[in-house]
């Protein structure tokens, strides 16, 4: 009888340390995803359950959303790996950087401990981050009431617009275009933004993208659409009209390099469309949080927009702006 009840105790011992649904309680105060209010930028991060392990995506500042090493729970903290090669000669070592997080509620607190290449120590960096409220459901664009419209360029000059950080601005107006053109392919350019700020609105412009330069525009300062030659290739989530990394356009509609193309963008209730030259190629998308690059974290207050100066020369015109009306 006594080596039944052993056995038994031991086989709902091992249920319960490889049962899914117990391992998900234990994650469950993470679940969903985190706007990171990291030192001078922003981040994102976003945490599931699937039928048989734990798994997270992260963006991290800039660059695109990507998904983590690995991610597991341990004495009520959540530890995210991230991993980058550096090669020593012969040797490919491994450089394997942690974030620990605790979380309160809808609340969380961090820490990243990033080693540097040589192994001869490590930079700590401490950040906070707030859970991201569900989105609504997709909105009828057909109901949409708009304010006076806003020329958020005059083609006369900057007035309007400030320069952003402290890069060597390269932005000017010639010929009522504004004009962002680089000297130096050297060193990075500024961006600039509007010194309104904006919620929900439709916009349009007109950019012309000289053969292998790149830009974005910046929705309230967190979400870019893409601005760059890609002419030619396949639809992807960098492209042309993209929302950068998170939502790749359903077909191809840019022009060539040099070519002035016509962009109309509706940014309404965290859902987002875009059409390129006539075209719908994103429509009414659910937008799951910020973008590399972002000024924030926070998808809940408005901003300005944004133009991305520091990637090479690229021209915009008839900047048109409609804030929509609840």
């Amino acid at each position: 009888m006594k080596t039944i009840t052993a056995l038994a105790a031991a086989i709902t011992l091992s249920l319960l340390l490889n049962n899914p649904i117990h391992a998900a309680s234990d994650a469950d105060p993470f679940l969903g995803r985190w706007a990171l209010h990291l030192p001078g930028g922003a981040g994102w991060l976003e945490v599931k359950q699937e039928s048989d392990h734990l798994d997270a995506s992260i963006l991290w500042y800039g660059g695109s959303v990507v998904p983590v090493s690995s991610v597991y729970v341990h004495q009520g903290k959540l530890y995210i790996n991230r991993v980058r090669s550096a090669e020593f000669g012969d040797r490919t070592l491994q450089i394997v950087a942690q974030l620990e997080i605790e979380v309160n509620g809808d609340q969380l607190i961090g820490k990243l401990i990033n080693p540097k290449k040589d192994g001869s120590g490590a930079g700590t960096t401490l950040f906070h981050g707030n859970k991201i409220a569900d989105l609504p459901a997709k909105p009828n664009l057909a109901n949409i009431s708009y304010a006076k419209p806003v020329k958020l360029f005059n083609g006369k000059d900057l007035t309007g617009w400030e320069v952003m950080g402290t890069n060597q601005n390269g932005w000017k107006v010639e010929k009522g275009i504004l004009i962002n053109d680089p000297a130096n392919h050297d060193i990075r350019y500024a961006n600039i933004k509007t010194t309104e700020k904006y919620e929900d609105f439709n916009l349009t412009l007109q950019v012309n993208i000289p053969e292998g330069s790149n830009s974005g525009v910046y929705l309230r300062g967190i979400y870019e659409v893409q601005v760059v030659d890609s002419y030619g290739k396949e639809v992807d989530s960098h492209n042309m009209g993209a929302l950068y990394s998170r939502v790749t356009p359903a077909s191809a509609n840019e022009k060539k390099a040099g070519e002035w193309q016509e962009m109309d963008i509706t940014l309404y209730k965290r859902h987002l469309t875009v059409k390129l030259n006539g075209k719908t190629i994103i429509d009414n998308h659910p937008v799951y949080g910020v973008t590399g690059g972002a000024m924030t974290a926070d998808e809940f207050s408005p901003g300005p927009i944004y133009l991305q100066g520091d990637h090479g020369k690229v021209l915009y015109k008839d900047m048109v702006l409609k804030p929509i009306i609840d």
